[in-house]
């Protein structure tokens, strides 16, 4: 690997837009930085396996899927808040599946990208808010949003719970028909890193936060950016819209305790983190 470079990943969704444009603009190399990208369509549970594996360096990935996977012995830690306003998710099953009521979805088949990944937790941690329960044999990994199309086509599976923007152009072709929403009940994306790179690179990691939170600012400031949205991920220039107001961008690294304990009480809760289950450090602390 070349020197002074760190390998960043992240999902093909407009959320990381900043990034993109400031690898465009040339903004990493200003401060001596050559940044990598590798798109993950397999999304959080894709990610945490490939920090795991040391393939990647860091990634932006949902909040409660990168918690779970350093609890189970991921060596990474969460370096910065990303998105800090909740994710709406959207309840999606085919078009012309019978299942049209949000409430009646907890004893059908669920799609999921993987096992701790976020459609697998949010499906989990919602039924959970509802009082109702959901078994693991509901769940059929189906790896990515082309594979959960097929298989809710196929009535392999009832329901998927993906970023509702992301899946909005598949609603409105006719292929998905969203039947609910769900917001998380915490700042949808953080950034995390491997223990590997905080320990060999960590002014370099300094230097990559300063530009993205910068970038995240300029991203911010910018309301015209809704064209460049709409245009490359093609959302409708009033979606992008509604989209880009609905969502803040981290400016700086500070991750809140509070938060961390609101994501495990939740993952408790719903099962997915044992009760008495220690719970390792989340979050980097720089030298």
């Amino acid at each position: 690997m070349k020197e002074n470079t760190i390998r960043i990943g992240g999902v093909p969704e407009h959320f990381n837009l900043p990034i993109h444009l400031a690898i465009e603009k040339g903004e990493f190399r200003k401060r001596g930085i050559n940044v990598e990208w590798t798109t993950f369509k397999g999304g959080t549970g894709q990610m945490t396996e490939a920090l795991k594996q040391d393939n990647v360096d860091v990634c932006i990935l949902l909040t409660e899927g990168i918690i779970k996977a350093i609890i189970d012995g991921n060596p990474s830690k969460i370096i910065s808040n990303y998105v800090i306003s909740p994710l709406t998710w959207g309840v999606h099953t085919a078009a012309d599946n019978p299942l049209d009521n949000y409430l009646d979805i907890f004893d059908k088949k669920y799609a999921i990208s993987r096992f701790g990944s976020g459609s697998h937790l949010m499906a989990i941690v919602d039924a959970n808010s509802k009082d109702e329960n959901i078994n693991k044999e509901q769940f059929h990994v189906i790896r990515n949003l082309d594979g959960a199309l097929t298989s809710l086509a196929s009535k392999e599976t009832d329901v998927f719970y993906w970023e509702k923007y992301t899946t909005k152009p598949f609603v409105k072709s006719g292929q998905l028909k969203r039947i609910g929403e769900f917001l998380t009940p915490w700042p949808c994306f953080v950034i995390a890193a491997t223990d590997k790179v905080l320990e060999n690179q960590p002014d370099n990691i300094v230097r990559l936060l300063r530009t993205i939170h910068d970038a995240c600012d300029t991203f911010m400031q910018d309301e015209q950016i809704t064209t460049v949205v709409s245009e490359r991920y093609g959302i409708t220039q009033e979606n992008a819209t509604r989209w880009y107001h609905s969502t803040e961008w981290a400016i700086h690294g500070w991750v809140s305790n509070k938060m961390l304990k609101s994501v495990l009480y939740s993952l408790r809760s719903a099962g997915i983190i044992a009760e008495e289950e220690a719970i390792p450090p989340l979050v980097w602390t720089r030298g």
